[in-house]
C-alpha cells in the first residue's frame, strides 16, 4: 500500500521539532564537543532530507511547495555520502540558511 505523501512532511516536522529540542540552550562550542548531540542532530537531519526525498518521488505537486527541497536532499546525502568531510565547528543559520 502507498503511503500517504503528507506523511512524509509529518515525518521531515517531527524530526525538525526534535533537532529544535535537542539543540535548545546549546551554544555552538558545546554542540561541535558533543559527540551524541551533534549524531543525534545529524540523524534528524537524514531522516528530514530521505522523508522530503521520498515525498519528491511520490508527489511533485506537494513536493514542489516545500522551499529549497533540492538543498535539503543536497544537504541529507552529504552527512550519508560525504560524513567525512562534515565539520561540526562550521555553523549554519537555520533560519537565513547561511554559513556565518
Amino acid at each position: 500500500m502507498r503511503r500517504d505523501p503528507r506523511a512524509f512532511l509529518w515525518d521531515a516536522l517531527s524530526a525538525a521539532e526534535a533537532i529544535q529540542s535537542f539543540v535548545h540552550g546549546q551554544d555552538a562550542e558545546h554542540y561541535a564537543a558533543d559527540e551524541l548531540l551533534h549524531s543525534a542532530v545529524e540523524r534528524e537531519f537524514e531522516i528530514i532530507g530521505e522523508a522530503l526525498g521520498q515525498l519528491a518521488k511520490l508527489d511533485e505537486g506537494l513536493a514542489a511547495q516545500v522551499p529549497r527541497l533540492a538543498q535539503i536532499v543536497a544537504f541529507r546525502n552529504v552527512l550519508i555520502h560525504g560524513y567525512a568531510v562534515v565539520n561540526h565547528d562550521d555553523r549554519l543559520e537555520c533560519g537565513a540558511g547561511r554559513p556565518s
